[in-house]
């Protein structure tokens, strides 16, 4: 395998995205080695949907679509991000026992840590934002 495996994906911010942003990181991670019926791979779609439900439901109509990249470096650290148009960093809100909703990003970062890895924010030069999370890869060597 290359030192470095990349792959990107543009979808529309609508919910219909959401089952195709996760199908489509399932497929590329495969394909590098990951098994589908892992716990990392189940932790890794879970991630994507609060990742793209998040870029759909808080960017408000402000980006219409938004754009999942997957970095493999040196089989050692996978990098899963998700970019859209709208400026406003994520925030963790106080989660209410009754709230339907507002927890995303409490649970990004601790499925995250629980995997070892960490999240960040960076800016885009157009305005917007990728929400980055960064993973030890676990996929068996392929030989």
């Amino acid at each position: 395998m290359a030192d470095h495996q990349e792959a990107r994906v543009t979808l529309p911010s609508e919910p219909v995205s959401v089952p195709a942003a996760r199908r489509y990181v399932a497929r590329v991670l495969a394909d590098w080695g990951l098994p589908d019926d892992t716990e990392t791979a189940d932790t890794i779609r879970l991630i994507v949907s609060e990742l793209v439900t998040n870029a759909i439901e808080h960017t408000f109509g402000q980006s219409p679509t938004f754009t999942v990249d997957l970095r493999l470096e040196r089989e050692e650290q996978l990098h899963l991000g998700v970019t859209d148009s709208h400026p406003r960093r994520p925030r963790r809100l106080p989660a209410a026992v009754q709230q339907d909703n507002g927890r995303g990003m409490v649970i990004i970062r601790c499925l995250a840590k629980e995997c070892g890895g960490r999240l960040r924010v960076t800016p885009t030069g157009e305005g917007g934002k990728t929400v980055w999370i960064a993973l030890p890869w676990t996929a068996p060597a392929q030989t």
